[in-house]
């Protein structure tokens, strides 16, 4: 099978240029309309394809269609998705993506920003992509890989398939959304308009990486009521809240238990925003975990300390908000075996080695599972994401875009 890796690059390297960056602080849908002008673009690439249902709409969400062409009723209906926005980390405004052919090894130096340097010592997967040609930006902004290697793996699986009728899959269609970095992309999605049964989302890392367990993921919020006064005369009466949610933070675990010291299956709590006065304060947190029950003791805990913290404060008290956020897909997924494992399969077949990991956060994924599309997640390539050294190679997107294709094949051979 072979892949366009020019037209891949091309197509790649054009749609990291336009600035998609979401923003966490807006109330809009999309929160920023920028994104809707990538959107709009696929969406004409779509139809002149020839997928002529293909339409983005007013939140910025695009569907199309790839129609069967096999003889066979019962293929089941899938969904390949990826996310157009960027990640408000790091700048996406006038990124400047270089091709660095056939990667010799040692330092890769981004010429806008020469402090900023791609090693092995600091990416070890570069090791495996010598010969490689790989894409970063140029030092002042993110790449945008996240989620746009994803976005033209799908666009070039389908243009792959337009040209090749001979493949025989059943009706495929194309999901791409708003709003992912901002934990807001399955928002506004048209689940009855989108009519797929099997989703994939195509939104992970190294080559040959399938992710079928997210975090489950919960909020919360404690507000801290303290008792005001007139500062030149507040001996004895003022309770500052200001100072009570900072002992919170400062109460919590310092090897334990936070992002900064788990890894691997461990959880955490993690705190994210401190805002108020002296009379009223809230401090928000971040709750992970792979368990709902593992979710459920970090809540019980984070109480507990803030209660013990709130008492040694006369006349103190606080509220304490749990919000659900998403949920481990692996829960549902695990109900649907066959789902990942000819995903398995078709890594396989591309000439890869399945490496099945836990994502130590979420996807869109997580939510679609959820909204009654079981749908695990397929390597892209990227790497470094979220920061000035973002990068991915070429190959690894051609991989999976040979990927999908024999995914494709699979539920439709292996369908009646």
């Amino acid at each position: 099978m072979i892949i366009n890796k020019k037209d891949l690059t091309e197509r790649f390297m054009r749609y990291v240029q336009i600035d998609t960056q979401s923003d966490p602080n807006s109330q809009l849908f999309p929160s920023t309309e920028k994104q809707k002008n990538l959107s709009k673009l696929l969406a004409q690439e779509l139809q002149t394809m020839g997928y002529e249902d293909a339409a983005d709409d007013t939140y910025g969400y695009v569907y199309a269609t790839i129609p069967a062409n096999t003889g066979k009723a019962d293929v089941p209906v899938i969904c390949f998705c990826s996310h157009v926005d960027t990640a408000p980390d790091c700048s996406g405004t006038g990124v400047k993506p270089l091709l660095h052919r056939r990667y010799a090894g040692g330092s890769i130096i981004l010429p806008d920003d020469p402090t900023q340097v791609l090693h092995p010592d600091t990416h070890p997967y570069l090791r495996q992509k010598m010969g490689s040609d790989i894409i970063t930006a140029s030092g002042n902004t993110l790449l945008g890989a996240d989620d746009k290697a994803g976005v033209s793996i799908i666009m070039e699986l389908a243009s792959f398939l337009a040209v090749n009728p001979q493949i025989k899959h059943g009706k495929i269609r194309i999901l791409f959304t708003p709003d992912e970095e901002v934990g807001r992309g399955t928002a506004k999605i048209d689940m009855a308009k989108l009519g797929a049964g099997i989703g994939y989302t195509l939104d992970g890392g190294e080559a040959g990486s399938l992710e079928d367990e997210t975090f489950s993921a919960d909020g919360a919020g404690i507000i801290v009521h303290g008792i005001i006064a007139h500062p030149g005369y507040a001996k004895d009466t003022l309770v500052n809240a200001i100072k009570i949610v900072s002992a919170i933070a400062d109460a919590l675990p310092k090897k334990e238990w936070s992002p900064e010291t788990t890894e691997a299956r461990q959880g955490f709590v993690h705190p994210v925003a401190i805002s108020g006065i002296a009379e009223k304060a809230r401090i928000d947190f971040i709750l992970r975990d792979f368990t709902t029950e593992g979710l459920a003791n970090h809540h019980i805990k984070l109480k507990a300390l803030a209660e013990e913290v709130v008492a040694r404060y006369p006349g103190a008290r606080m509220e304490y908000f749990p919000q659900e956020q998403y949920r481990n897909m692996k829960e549902v997924l695990d109900k649907n075996p066959e789902i990942t494992a000819y995903a398995a399969e078709a890594i396989q077949r591309s000439g890869l080695t399945v490496k099945k990991e836990s994502i130590r956060g979420g996807t869109d994924g997580s939510r679609l599972s959820y909204m009654g599309l079981p749908c695990p997640n397929i390597f892209t390539g990227m790497q470094g994401i979220h920061s000035k050294q973002e990068w991915v190679a070429v190959d690894d997107m051609a991989k999976a875009v040979e990927t999908l294709v024999h995914l494709a094949m699979i539920w439709e051979e292996k369908s009646q």
